[in-house]
């Protein structure tokens, strides 16, 4: 994601890329950040996370939750704007982000890319439609070094759906089955976890009824678009003094 949120800024003229860093040790290190896409840039990748913040007006952030948070307080600290694209926060997490943009600007999102968030508000219309008769279930695949299960995006794919039935997720939800399991509860929504290869993120899902199923479905082929959802989310950020958002707010969808 770092190189492809590089290769966007680059490509984009309404943002500059002021700074990168990454961790120290890391071979990218004392490197300009455009020579591993062939186009040096003049940006030299450090290792001072507050030193690369303070240069910039905003951050994007898509590492893992313990540095997410530790830029966050950096990036509130010095004033800055804030997008995070880091999943797998824990309640705790999410309720600094929360505080954080009480008096900072933050775009928290669980997918970036402008395609996913179309299907986000396709599922509050398909739930709406099909609340009665239908078993609904969530499948998602991912590559083989993604950390947490069920990704951010089949969560929040869950959340908008429960929410449009008037449930609690946190009570219907059933994560994967294994044995004797009884029949299936109405109420309840499915996901089902799949890691293997190299699959970017494929979401998918499914209110099955009687004699007809409906199928919603989202593949990523490539980065760049939770990229350039990223830098969509700064811009929008731009002259913001504090506040949480999230893509849905991004892209007028609320």
């Amino acid at each position: 994601m770092g190189r492809m949120l590089i290769e966007a800024a680059l490509e984009d003229p309404g943002v500059v890329l002021a700074a990168a860093f990454d961790r120290s040790g890391s071979a990218a290190v004392g490197r300009d950040a455009g020579e591993m896409l062939g186009r040096p840039c003049g940006v030299v990748v450090g290792a001072d996370a507050r030193e690369a913040i303070a240069a910039a007006d905003c951050v994007i952030d898509f590492t893992r939750p313990e540095g997410a948070l530790a830029h966050l307080a950096i990036a509130r600290e010095l004033g800055k704007a804030v997008v995070i694209g880091t999943t797998g926060f824990s309640d705790a997490g999410k309720a600094e982000i929360v505080d954080a943009a009480r008096s900072t600007p933050v775009v928290f999102a669980p997918n970036m890319a402008v395609g996913v968030n179309a299907v986000f508000k396709l599922l509050e219309v398909a739930a709406r439609i099909l609340n009665e008769g239908y078993d609904i279930e969530i499948v998602e695949m991912h590559h083989r070094h993604k950390v947490d299960a069920p990704s951010g995006t089949a969560l929040r794919m869950g959340e908008i759906v429960a929410r449009e039935l008037g449930r609690d997720l946190g009570s219907c939800a059933v994560f994967g089955r294994e044995g004797v399991t009884g029949e299936r509860k109405g109420e309840t929504i499915g996901f089902s976890t799949i890691r293997g290869g190299d699959v970017i993120g494929d979401h998918t899902v499914m209110f099955a009824g009687l004699g007809e199923r409906i199928e919603i479905t989202h593949k990523s082929a490539s980065r760049m678009h939770y990229a350039v959802g990223a830098l969509r989310a700064a811009r929008f950020l731009a002259g913001r003094r504090e506040g949480l958002f999230d893509m849905q707010d991004v892209l007028g969808l609320r």
